[in-house]
């Protein structure tokens, strides 16, 4: 199974849509999400939580990295866990996470779940949805409220909601909870996943993946699989790109040898943190060639 550092994409599925189910792995995102929230109406839900076992064995087959989102634990989420769980997810999202405490419960039922079931303690991951402003603020202590979790992921339309944002392709009503969600995550030690870009167009999702790749996010999610590949190519690193950074490297290290502080590359002075950045883009270049084969693909 794929650790979330190497997971790029992060699909949401309906979960009571079999067709969108079956079709989810052709999309080649790395992560598939049953969701179970927002995606699956009520009445669909008991039928939703039913075909979870079957859904996880055939994504587990692909090679996906399998998840599912509960609802909240007092709104349906306690008999979602008893369901799904007998398909051993790899991931359980929890959304609208407002405070640790909600993590803390959703630690200890995943974990009682386990022990009835049989599965091995701790086996499960776990993925704070943080989609309101009062789950913003406290992103490194929910981060931090249980040590499985390993990402914690930024929704949009709801905490645009919350916030009274007005919405555009553009995303700028939300560049803000985007950068300091992401310092919140680094700070905490966990995989930041991106929020979705919720249009259809493909110059749209490429442009916000890429803005988000500048501020340092390498993993995003998504609702529409014809966006799982866009994604997965801008989060790997090009050839081209990697070629430049051992460039950088090679520059830095030579100037080093020489008993020099720093390097002249194509015009800029190359320091140590620039190394240090080069150096890890390569590393990551390389970790995720193994992982998944050919760029941008599964």
């Amino acid at each position: 199974m794929l650790p979330s550092r190497l997971c790029r994409s992060w699909l949401f599925v309906p979960g009571g849509d079999e067709d969108a189910l079956a079709a989810a792995p052709a999309s080649g995102a790395d992560v598939l999400i049953q969701e179970l929230e927002d995606f699956t109406p009520p009445a669909h839900r008991a039928r939703a939580r039913r075909i979870a076992p079957d859904v996880y064995r055939a994504w587990r087959a692909t090679g996906a990295v399998v998840a599912v989102r509960v609802n909240p634990l007092d709104g349906g989420g306690i008999d979602d866990l008893a369901a799904v769980m007998r398909g051993a997810p790899d991931i359980v999202a929890l959304p609208k996470v407002a405070e640790p405490g909600h993590v803390a419960r959703l630690d200890r039922e995943v974990a009682r779940v386990e022990h009835d079931l049989g599965l091995r303690a701790g086996s499960t991951r776990l993925l704070p949805n943080v989609e309101l402003a009062r789950g913003l603020v406290q992103a490194v202590a929910i981060a931090q409220a249980s040590p499985r979790v390993d990402a914690c992921l930024l929704a949009s339309e709801d905490l645009a909601a919350d916030l009274g944002a007005e919405r555009g392709r553009d995303g700028l009503e939300l560049a803000y909870p985007r950068q300091r969600f992401l310092v919140d995550c680094v700070a905490a030690g966990v995989v930041a996943v991106d929020a979705p870009y919720t249009w259809c167009d493909a110059e749209g999702v490429e442009r916000d993946a890429r803005w988000a790749r500048r501020l340092g996010y390498r993993a995003k999610s998504l609702v529409d699989p014809a966006h799982a590949a866009i994604v997965n190519g801008v989060m790997t690193p090009s050839a081209g790109e990697v070629a430049q950074a051992r460039r950088v490297v090679a520059a830095f290290e030579a100037a080093r040898a020489r008993g020099e502080s720093r390097a002249l590359l194509d015009g800029s002075l190359v320091e140590v943190p620039a190394w240090l950045n080069a150096r890890a883009l390569v590393a990551r270049a390389e970790e995720l060639a193994r992982a998944h084969g050919d760029p941008g693909a599964r």
